[in-house]
């Protein structure tokens, strides 16, 4: 028993196989869903996640269809801003991501935004940041040009 819990302590992506010679006389158990990661290798994946791209937002449903007022706020605020290059992950398909990215930047709502890297904040951090113009100058550190300031420019 302790060996299985240690083989399916490992993340396994859907579709992929546990073999385990001694307990199940060599046949290989596919797993159909993913197996729950240890805490551990979830948070490596969140950290190695949250820098992939220079704007990462974990929320509910997809940029395309957000599935919560807060999520579909985040989005419209980056569209706002001409930032549609971003990667998005769906917190609702994964429950073990959703309370681990709760738990890797200890902030207990989603959506969240990263920059970098870095945890931004919720919609409230992001909406506050794109009242108050900080969320220009931080998209300007990524080299991202807003598009609120195209705009500006053109109708001047």
């Amino acid at each position: 028993m302790n060996s299985l819990l240690r083989c399916t302590a490992r993340c396994l992506r859907p579709g992929a196989a546990l073999h385990l010679p001694k307990q199940t006389g060599g046949r290989v158990l596919s797993a159909p869903a993913r197996l729950l990661c240890a805490a551990a290798d979830l948070q490596k994946d969140l950290g190695e996640m949250v820098k992939k791209d220079k704007v990462v937002v974990f929320m509910k449903g997809t940029p395309a269809q957000p599935m919560c007022g807060f999520s579909n706020a985040v989005v419209q605020i980056l569209r706002m801003h001409g930032v549609d290059n971003y990667a998005a992950y769906n917190v609702l398909e994964d429950q073990d991501l959703r309370q681990g990215v709760k738990d890797f930047s200890n902030w207990p709502t989603i959506p969240q935004v990263y920059f970098n890297g870095e945890f931004v904040g919720g919609c409230d951090i992001l909406l506050q940041m794109h009242q108050n113009g900080d969320l220009v100058e931080e998209l300007k550190k990524l080299g991202i040009n807003s598009a609120l300031l195209d705009a500006e420019k053109e109708s001047k």
